[in-house]
Order: C-alpha cells, then structure tokens, then sequence
C-alpha cells in the first residue's frame, strides 16, 4: 500500500496571537520576507513588530504582493526572498496577499506563516493558491504539498475591517457544508474524505447559531465569542476540510454558478466571491429539490444582508444574457463530480425558482 502523509493547519486565535509568533517561528531561522497589502499592513505590521523586539526574529524587507496573486508577483518574491537569504516568508491581509505569499514560499522552499487581516476566506488554512492572469481573470489553482505552518489570528484587526468581508466569508463557507455534501453524495469515502465532509457541519451550524450575532459585534468592531466563532468557521473549519477531502469533494454547483455569473461584464467587481456562492447554494439546492432548505437558508442569507436573487445583482432574469452563464456554470471543473447530470436548462429552471422563493 501507497503511504499517504497529510498535514493540517496549526493556528492561534484570540486579540494577542502575535504574542506567540516568536516561540513558533523561531525554530525556522531569524530573517522574515513579509509579503501583504498594503491595508493590511497597516493594520497588523506595528503589532506585529512589536511583538518581534528582543525575539531573535528580524523582518528584512516589506513587500507589497501587488494587485492580484499571479505566478509574475510569486516569481518576483519568490526570488526577492532568496537573493535576501530569508529563513521563512510571513503573508499578511486578506485572500490574494496570502495567496501569493504561500506562492512565493512554496517556489523558494521556504516555510510560510500566515497572518489574516479580514475573514473573507480560508486561504490562511489551505494548501493551496488561487492564481490570477495579468489581467485579472483566473488562470489555475496552484497545489502544495502542505498548508502555512501557522496561522495567527487576530480577532482585534478583523473586528475593525468592514463586515462585508466577514458576510463574504459566512456566504464561501455556506457553500463549503452544502457542496461537500452534494457532491460527496452516494460515494464510499476515504477515511479523510469522510471526516472532511463531517467537518463541513461545522462550517453550517455554527453559522447558524452566531453569525448574527456576529454580524452585529463586527460592524461595532467588536471583538466577542460569536465573532469568534464565525471567524473560526471562515478561516478554520472551511481549511480544514479543504486539506481533508479529495478536490472534486471541495465545490460543486454553487461555486460554478460563481465562475458562470463572473463571465458577465463588469460582474465580479461589484460582487463579492462568497455572496456570490451562496446564492449558488440556493440554486443548487433548488436544482435538487430541497426547497424547504433552500427557504431557511435564504431566510438566514437575508439576516445578513447577502443577496438572494438575480436581480439585486443587477442580473436580468433572462435567457439570452444568462446563455453564456449557463454554459459556464455546467462545463465548468467544479460540475465533474456530481451525484448526477445537470443541464443548462436545470439551471435556469432554478435559477427562476430562486426569483421567486
């Protein structure tokens, strides 16, 4: 039998977790390359350097990642950090700075350690990168072998970024628990298979029980246990399953419903990735004719403000301009493994149905 290794993320959670920066970097080196945006920076990099003073850790250079996470900005700092003899890379701000960071240390063997300044994503968690081309329209997923071998999270500066991050996350991890499920359905799964897809509950349930809650404690910045919380299910739980599962268990309908809807002109610069999927999961739930769940979920995806039609995207209900949508959403990598066929026409039958749920 083939031997299979599998690692998982390690992180600290709370409004000091820079505090132990220095006791689980320090065994990788001394010299840091940080990689972040330059918001981020702004918030986290004084934290962080004060927590740096007298540890034997030093930052040799700051780098902005640039404006998207391509493999040009990872080759550039990839290279940056050799040429500096840097020990590890640190990436700080939301999903494309970390993306490019994990990029960066991955093409210059070093470790990488992630520190989140929004939760809109798990891309702190993952072994992965979402890579962009030059001119901002997705090219591939790079894959690693392992995720960042830490996360620190700092529920004090994601409590002051603006909510709409936080509700983007809520919706991406929605769809993780519903997607996980959808597609892993009838399947005899792999030991971490099946233990991805019973960690997707708790990218739901939890959701549920505080995003409210935590809805209302992020827009006072606010730092409490229902943020916390959701801040978990984003960051956490979303990774977890991510590194647990085979990749044709990670998406399914709602997130190529996502990469149908960005092919519209304009579409992705108004619209949030997580919104996005989680009106997806209301397609796909309709599609598969769970209207008693797709009516809560809409219901909750209202408490929190997301969107839940077409036509608050600004998206007419219309065949002709949705044509292109719905090819996209059936041919696309995320349609490969579902439980069976979908067509474009039981896409748009949903998609009508979701108008007037």
């Amino acid at each position: 039998m083939d031997t299979r290794s599998f690692y998982y993320c390690s992180y600290s959670i709370g409004d000091e977790p820079y505090e132990d920066v220095a006791q689980v970097c320090r065994p990788y080196g001394s010299r840091i390359l940080l990689i972040g945006g330059k918001k981020a920076m702004q918030a986290g990099f004084a934290r962080l350097e004060r927590q740096l003073k007298h540890s034997g850790l030093s930052i040799v250079a700051v780098e902005t990642y640039g404006h998207d996470c391509t493999y040009g900005n990872i080759l550039r700092l990839a290279s940056l950090a050799q040429e500096l003899k840097a020990d590890m890379i640190f990436g700080m701000g939301g999903g494309k700075a970390l993306d490019t960071a994990k990029g960066a240390a991955q093409r210059a063997g070093l470790p990488v350690f992630t520190f989140p300044t929004i939760a809109a994503t798990c891309a702190a968690t993952t072994a992965l990168s979402v890579v962009y081309r030059e001119d901002g329209s997705f090219e591939s997923f790079y894959f690693f072998s392992r995720p960042p071998r830490h996360a620190f999270i700092d529920l004090s500066i994601i409590a002051q970024a603006p909510w709409k991050y936080l509700q983007a996350g809520m919706g991406d991890t929605i769809g993780k628990f519903f997607e996980c499920h959808f597609s892993a359905r009838g399947d005899k799964l792999t030991h971490s298979s099946a233990l991805g897809r019973e960690i997707s509950n708790m990218c739901y349930a939890p959701l549920l029980e505080y995003g409210i809650e935590a809805k209302h404690d992020c827009e006072n910045h606010r730092v409490s246990t229902a943020l916390e919380q959701a801040v978990l299910a984003n960051i956490v739980s979303t990774g977890l399953v991510s590194l647990s599962v085979l990749d044709q268990y990670n998406c399914a309908v709602a997130h190529s419903v996502y990469y149908g809807l960005v092919v519209l002109p304009g579409f992705e610069e108004k619209w949030l990735h997580g919104n996005v999927v989680a009106y997806g999961v209301l397609v796909q739930l309709l599609i598969d004719g769970d209207e008693a769940e797709a009516r809560r979920l809409k219901a909750f995806m209202q408490e929190l403000e997301m969107p839940t039609t077409l036509r608050e995207m600004d998206v007419p209900v219309d065949r002709t301009v949705l044509q292109p949508v719905l090819t996209e959403t059936v041919t696309g990598p995320d349609m490969e493994h579902i439980p069976y066929p979908i067509t474009e026409d039981m896409v748009f039958d949903a998609m009508v149905k979701v108008e007037k749920l």
